[in-house]
């Protein structure tokens, strides 16, 4: 019977033999290709395609103390208003040379602990993260590992080392003046019971002046958790007027549920969500919606990984990148 070995991964060596060049000057072409001629350049890269050679960037990133990949950190990948980060970050890393590896951390501290353990012990060159870093252990490890930091989707007066977001609080604050001044009285807020959204909910209380009626759910919330929240919100006040979610997602489904429930919206119930998801304004009606841009965080958030890490200051170590309330048919505005 015979055995089939396996198919052997090429070498630096095979890529050297294959262009014709020496051992040295194959690795210089692929590590520091201002060393060698372009003519060499392009013989090495020849050579790299047909031998199907996979530079092992972890012997490099010894010798070089640059792992040349930058670590993302974010609750879920599935939240809507995350997406356009991640991609952005992405982009901006990926013309600078790195690479993102992403790890989700699902809305738990503990996990997230164990997570960021399990990306600093691969030696990125930066870290990014989604919202604050609460932990004093986990803030003091970062700190140790004197690698570049950008906590992300907030702001605080106390980074670990960079930060690029918003205030959560002034979102929940502009969102219950918003309703205020158009003279709905009767508020509610359907949120998530994660960090951001509780602080969202925290400045909506204190512009309202008064508690109101609150459905909270674990996050991520989701449309069908949206439906739950107003049946909630219609016990505690059937004639509520207006609500605030604490996601998109989370405000078509409560929308949803009111309709079914014989609600009109917006003449007998507003609507304000969280994000301005893709879709906001395209559902029937089109969702008014807190508007953050996502896609400048993460291009910010890798800029400054990447200054950082060529050696360059960053004279604007925090970031706010603000946000603007959207006015669509959920609170009797024009369609987008």
């Amino acid at each position: 019977m015979s055995r089939v070995s396996p198919l052997k991964a090429a070498t630096l060596h095979d890529v050297a033999r294959e262009a014709g060049v020496s051992l040295i000057t194959a690795s210089r072409a692929l590590s520091n290709p201002a060393l060698v001629s372009d003519k060499t350049i392009e013989r090495v890269r020849t050579a790299v395609e047909a031998t199907g050679y996979i530079p092992n960037l972890l012997a490099g990133g010894l010798k070089s103390r640059r792992s040349l990949m930058v670590a993302g950190l974010v609750p879920t990948i599935s939240v809507p208003q995350f997406l356009p980060t991640v991609k952005a970050l992405t982009e901006t890393l990926d013309a600078a040379g790195y690479q993102l590896i992403l790890g989700q951390s699902g809305y738990d501290h503990s996990r997230e602990q164990k997570l960021l353990n399990t990306m600093l012990s691969r030696r990125p060159d930066g870290i990014v993260i989604t919202g604050l870093v609460h932990s004093p252990a986990a803030r003091e490890q970062l700190r140790r590992v004197g690698i570049p930091v950008v906590e992300t989707w907030d702001l605080s007066d106390r980074p670990v080392d960079m930060m690029v977001g918003i205030s959560h609080v002034k979102v929940g604050s502009a969102v219950a003046g918003f309703f205020l001044a158009r003279g709905w009285q009767r508020l509610g807020i359907a949120t998530g019971d994660d960090h951001r959204a509780m602080m969202r909910r925290e400045g909506f209380i204190a512009a309202a002046g008064r508690e109101v009626p609150s459905a909270i759910v674990p996050a991520p919330s989701s449309v069908e958790m949206g439906r739950r929240a107003m049946a909630e919100l219609l016990e505690k006040d059937p004639h509520i007027q207006a609500v605030y979610c604490s996601s998109d997602a989370f405000a078509h489904g409560l929308m949803i549920e009111a309709r079914s429930r014989g609600l009109r919206i917006p003449q007998d119930l507003v609507v304000c969500g969280f994000g301005d998801a893709d879709f906001a304004a395209h559902i029937d009606p089109s969702l008014t919606t807190a508007r953050v841009d996502g896609a400048a965080i993460g291009r910010i958030a890798a800029q400054m990984i990447i200054d950082r890490c060529q050696g360059r200051a960053v004279p604007q170590p925090v970031v706010d990148v603000g946000f603007q309330i959207v006015e669509r048919e959920s609170t009797g505005g024009a369609a987008a």
